[in-house]
Formats: C-alpha cells, sequence, structure tokens
C-alpha cells in the first residue's frame, strides 16, 4: 500500500512542470509555444533568461529528489525507490496534468540520482556542468552524461537497483533528445 502511494505521489508530483509554472509565474510565454518548445530549463533560459531557468531546473531536480527521500525516510528497501523514482521521471516526461506532453529529465533524473546516492548524483551533475563548459551544448552535455550515469551508479555503489534505474533513465533520456542526436549528427545543433 505504501509503494502504491508513493508511486502515485511521485508520479504526480513529477507530472507539475516546473517549466510552465515558472515561466506564468514570471511573466513568460508558455515553454511549450516559444523557442524549442520543450518545457525545460534549457528553453526557459532562452525565452526567460538564466534566473527563471535556475527556478526551473530546480524545481525540475527536486520533483526527482523529494519522492525518493521520502522512500528512504519511511524505510523502503532499494527496490522500491527504483519505482518511486522512475515514477517521478515518467511523470516529468508524460506529465497527465499537461497532455502528458513535458520535457526530457534530464533536471528530474539528476535528482532521482542524487536521491538514490550522493556520489553518484554528484557526479552526474558535475559531469554535465564539465561538459556543457567545454562544448557549450546543454543536450550534448545531457546525453554524454546520461550514458555514463549507468556506469556511475554500477561502480561507486555496485547496486543493482540504482543502475536499472539509471539504465531505464538513460534510455529514455537518449529517446527524448532523438531530434537532439539528428541535429549533433548534422552539426545544426544550438
Amino acid at each position: 500500500m505504501i509503494l502504491s502511494l508513493l508511486i502515485l505521489f511521485a508520479y504526480l508530483l513529477g507530472s507539475v512542470s516546473s517549466a510552465i509554472v515558472v515561466c506564468k509565474l514570471m511573466g513568460l510565454p508558455d515553454p511549450r509555444e516559444e523557442g524549442s518548445g520543450n518545457p525545460g530549463a534549457t528553453n526557459v533560459m532562452r525565452i526567460g533568461g538564466k534566473k527563471a531557468a535556475a527556478i526551473t531546473f530546480f524545481g525540475d531536480f527536486l520533483k526527482g529528489l523529494i519522492p525518493v527521500l521520502i522512500a528512504k525516510f519511511w524505510g523502503t528497501p532499494p527496490v522500491f525507490w527504483t519505482f518511486v523514482g522512475l515514477a517521478a521521471f515518467v511523470g516529468h516526461l508524460y506529465p497527465v496534468f499537461f497532455k502528458f506532453k513535458g520535457g526530457k529529465g534530464v533536471a528530474t533524473s539528476a535528482g532521482v540520482l542524487l536521491g538514490f546516492d550522493l556520489f553518484v548524483g554528484g557526479a552526474f551533475m558535475l559531469t554535465w556542468l564539465l561538459i556543457y563548459k567545454v562544448g557549450k551544448i546543454s543536450s550534448l552535455a545531457a546525453l554524454i552524461t546520461s550514458v555514463l550515469a549507468p556506469i556511475y551508479a554500477w561502480f561507486l555503489t555496485e547496486d543493482i537497483f540504482l543502475t536499472l534505474a539509471a539504465l531505464v533513465m538513460t534510455g529514455l533520456l537518449l529517446w527524448r533528445h532523438e531530434s537532439n542526436i539528428k541535429r549533433l549528427l548534422a552539426k545544426e545543433e544550438r
């Protein structure tokens, strides 16, 4: 019963679009209708600047972190954390409140990973930051970082549940970034 409630809570929390809420509160255009059309922090930065993007990132990050921490607090086993974290992540990608059209999940996955393990989440975020600083392309940083996430999970913790969660999130992140991958290969990505 607790697991079902935690999964439902995680999915519903994940379904709250930080980008749409932040843009509405800051008087910015709907991110689904401006820029890339993606309700995520990178697109919010395009249409509203760094402050709006930082708030969006933090909101999306917390959507992944909070449910996993609650599951841990309740004393549930790590396999439960996997389902709860993935529910929050899927909620971000396919939000019930926004016709199942959500973001790409980078910030939310960072929150899930940090909730599982401080070092894995930290490695994920540091890798994204370093790659972004060098390449200046957010999607490239997200793609490389997400591919490394299951490797970090396994080698830093040897936790099969964290590694499986990271693998699932990586697969979904790669799929959600399909258009970015095509633009990167064509050297047209901004």
